[in-house]
């Protein structure tokens, strides 16, 4: 997969995610998002995924984005800024495991929202648990992002649990699943927070999609 990227994008994007970040805000409501003055690259997936440690990881910081053995404790729209130019969001995932129904809505509603009305939005990766593939529930996000025609790419998580044999297989399955699709970026990649697999992948697909 890196022959994608020549190695000078490969570096930029590595220095990119080098620079400072900050978590920003998180916002409840659609009226406390910040102005979009800025592109941003979303996150997204069901809650466990691995949203926050990717995030972490993506920037060499443990502690920036909180993540929880706990599903859904994401319940806001999260903004890190990274190098004072880009905006990475955290949104809420979807399948809480111990939120009311009402809450569930009120959170998933919140996503949706912010994926229709974000024009500064440049690509959403959506988080798929590589041990298990994709789930019902991620094609109705995958459906939800076709309707608000906002690219997204998926991202296979926890990678490195899976013989390298096993995890080509699930990619390609993957990219084969969204290839009909129409918001959906081609190409799937695999990705570990914990052993680096793919992260060089994941920074110069984002910095791309923020700087096309």
């Amino acid at each position: 997969m890196s022959e994608a990227f020549t190695p000078d994008e490969i570096e930029a994007a590595r220095v990119m995610f080098a620079r400072p970040a900050e978590f920003l805000m998180g916002a409840a409501k659609i009226e406390q998002l910040p102005p979009p003055d800025l592109p941003e690259i979303a996150f997204a997936g069901r809650s466990n995924v691995g949203k926050s440690s990717l995030i972490n990881a993506l920037v060499g910081r443990s502690g920036l984005a909180r993540s929880s053995s706990e599903p859904g404790r994401t319940r806001e729209v999260n903004f890190f800024l990274l190098d004072g130019r880009v905006r990475l969001v955290d949104l809420p995932g979807y399948g809480f495991a111990k939120a009311s129904r009402g809450e569930t809505k009120r959170f998933q509603n919140l996503a949706r929202d912010y994926l229709r009305g974000r024009p500064n939005l440049r690509r959403v990766f959506l988080l798929i648990d590589a041990r298990h593939g994709l789930k019902p529930p991620d094609a109705v996000a995958m459906d939800a992002f076709d309707l608000a025609a906002v690219s997204y790419e998926i991202v296979l998580t926890k990678s490195d649990k899976l013989k390298p044999a096993e995890a080509e297989a699930m990619r390609l399955g993957a990219e084969a699943a969204v290839a009909k699709r129409p918001a959906a970026f081609p190409r799937a990649l695999a990705a570990s927070a914990v052993s680096g697999l793919g992260l060089e992948l994941v920074r110069a697909e984002a910095a791309g999609a923020a700087f096309a």
